[in-house]
């Protein structure tokens, strides 16, 4: 019965994304109440937060301003998919294609010792992000494809929770091939979430409808609120703006909570 729940689509009105930061900590508990309860009011019902630990910075640890935070989420009725720790060297490491299953195993088995240690948070986790964007040039080669899926499923046994992964489209496969990668992670306890690129523009407005309308209605779609003003090489920059309303069948969850009009204390 467990199974057969987790693989049912999620069941939210709209999900948004959290990247923490560790700028974000100087707010003060009254203006995170505020923040959280205006989330609610715009019909967020779930905040997937994209990563707890970022490097070295776990943000304060179990005593820290994020998990006080999110416990005040919690409270403002937000359900909570709760993100592991990034890699800061992940695109960089991700790129040594001989070497990417070796990283994987070191990735998942810190992933499993971070989930451990999110116990003592106390928090009303409702699933768990693995901020490990997936991508079509990374994972170029069947092969690479593969071995993270077994990857995936190996990590996937025992956890009781659901598992969310995002990726996005650099114009390697085929959006039939693409889509057909994406439904072939999906499974029982794991859901997939699509990049829409709208920010980033990296790819043509037409390849990307092509690439979304290839997605099967399982996959959920990210849409992007904003717009990047940075060129390549240089530190991400971006400015808000409205995302495309309409996700069809998909789930929807939009990016990011920092782009959104009522949050601007963190934009």
């Amino acid at each position: 019965m467990l199974a057969l729940l987790l693989a049912l689509p999620p069941a939210w009105g709209e999900a948004l994304f959290y990247q923490p930061q560790s700028r974000d900590g100087r707010l003060s508990a009254a203006q995170w109440q505020g923040l959280w309860r205006a989330t609610r009011q715009a019909g967020v019902d779930t905040l997937i937060v994209q990563w707890s630990r970022y490097g070295d910075e776990d943000f304060g640890g179990a005593d820290g301003w994020l998990r006080a935070s999110l416990t005040q989420a919690a409270q403002a009725g937000l359900g909570l998919v709760l993100g592991l720790q990034h890699d800061p060297q992940y695109f960089s490491r991700a790129a040594d294609a001989e070497g990417l299953p070796f990283y994987w195993q070191r990735l998942f088995a810190g992933y499993r010792q971070q989930q451990v240690a999110l116990a003592a948070w106390q928090l009303p986790v409702a699933g768990w992000y693995l901020p490990a964007e997936l991508d079509d040039r990374s994972l170029g080669s069947p092969a690479l494809r593969a071995a993270f899926v077994t990857q995936l499923r190996s990590f996937r046994q025992g956890q009781t929770l659901p598992l969310h992964l995002s990726a996005f489209s650099a114009g390697r496969l085929s959006p039939a091939a693409y889509a057909d990668w994406l439904a072939g992670l999906q499974g029982p306890g794991v859901q997939l979430w699509w990049q829409d690129g709208a920010g980033t523009a990296a790819l043509p407005a037409d390849a990307r409808t092509r690439y979304r309308a290839a997605l099967p209605c399982s996959v959920g779609l990210i849409h992007e609120a904003f717009r990047q003003t940075s060129a390549a090489g240089q530190p991400f920059r971006a400015e808000p703006r409205e995302p495309q309303a309409d996700s069809g069948c998909h789930p929807r969850a939009l990016f990011s909570l920092r782009y959104r009009p009522w949050a601007s204390l963190l934009y």
